[in-house]
């Protein structure tokens, strides 16, 4: 089967899914009422979900590395830290929690800062290697998970209970008005970056390869890097961290679509994320009764994947 056979057999697998989603439990009675919800929601998940796919499989063929995923940078350890402390300084009842654009704003702006900050910084040299990088956002994105943790141990426990809904992704009561934003922030990026998918090709290749082929390495990788952070931002704050769906996705669609171009495979790794999250949302809403969040599931899931990836490349 063609690449192109195959992204149309996802295509509507995805289509089936959310037609499911929006469908499933609606009669002539309430569907005036139930649809102008579900709407928004399932907008926010493809969002979401096609936010988290694009910056995975473009961070994978950066750095080259299949098992490791924009979260090493500490970006929703950040994203965390700075709900813990607008809870701690200022309280669950200020403008800072509960006014959604604004916690937005706050949120990815210092996410965005945070990671341009640390780029400016380590790639002062062309010879930076990004695994030095990577290093660096592990060990801050620890340090912002004892932060965090031990402001959410001395906080008050009716406070926690608010920090607490910041630690798993919802899609429950989303803003509108953030999704709007979000939306146009993920268009502008896809339109910027869609001249760079050929040069995507050849990055994967590996950084030597890349440079005698005439790709200016440097000055991509940084541009890409920071277009990584402001996906990761948006997609955490709009509806907070979801670990390993970018690797589980983005794998998956690289078994799934045999060729090497990046036109595919972000297609591919898309319209996986789409039918993995509206699918998950399915069974929070119709068999656990939105008794647990969609992030766990996820994260069941790609943990388990993560571990048969290890061993996977151990055998190798």
């Amino acid at each position: 089967m063609s690449d192109r056979k195959k992204l149309v057999l996802l295509l509507v697998v995805a289509l089936v899914v959310i037609l499911l989603y929006l469908g499933l439990g609606l009669n002539s009675r309430n569907w005036d009422y139930a649809l102008p919800r579900r709407i928004p929601k399932l907008m926010a998940i493809v969002l979401t979900g096609s936010a988290i796919a694009f910056s995975t499989v473009v961070f994978q063929t950066i750095t080259n590395n299949r098992i490791l995923t924009p979260s090493v940078m500490g970006l929703d350890s950040l994203y965390l830290t700075v709900q813990t402390i607008l809870v701690f300084v200022f309280g669950s009842g200020s403008a800072f929690v509960l006014n959604k654009n604004l916690n937005f704003v706050i949120a990815v702006g210092l996410m965005v800062l945070f990671a341009a900050l640390l780029f400016r910084v380590l790639f002062k040299k062309d010879s930076t290697n990004i695994f030095f990088l990577l290093l660096v956002g592990m060990i801050l994105g620890t340090l912002f998970g004892s932060m965090s943790s031990f402001l959410q141990m001395v906080i008050d426990p009716n406070e926690f209970l608010i920090v607490q809904n910041k630690m798993f992704a919802s899609f429950n009561n989303v803003n509108t008005g953030i999704l709007t934003l979000s939306g146009i922030i993920f268009l502008a990026i896809v339109l910027y970056t869609w001249r760079y998918f050929k040069t995507f090709d050849v990055l994967a290749l590996g950084r030597e390869q890349a440079i005698n082929l005439g790709v200016e390495y440097e000055k991509i990788v940084k541009r890409m890097l920071l277009i990584i952070a402001i996906l990761v931002s948006v997609s955490t704050g709009l509806v907070g961290p979801i670990t390993f769906l970018g690797l589980l996705v983005a794998n998956l669609a690289r078994e799934f679509v045999s060729s090497y171009q990046h036109k595919y495979i972000v297609a591919g790794a898309v319209l996986i994320s789409v039918i993995a999250l509206v699918g998950g949302q399915i069974l929070v809403e119709r068999i656990f009764n939105f008794s647990t969040p969609i992030s766990v599931l996820i994260n069941l899931i790609g943990g388990v994947y993560f571990i048969y990836l290890l061993l996977k490349e151990q055998r190798i």
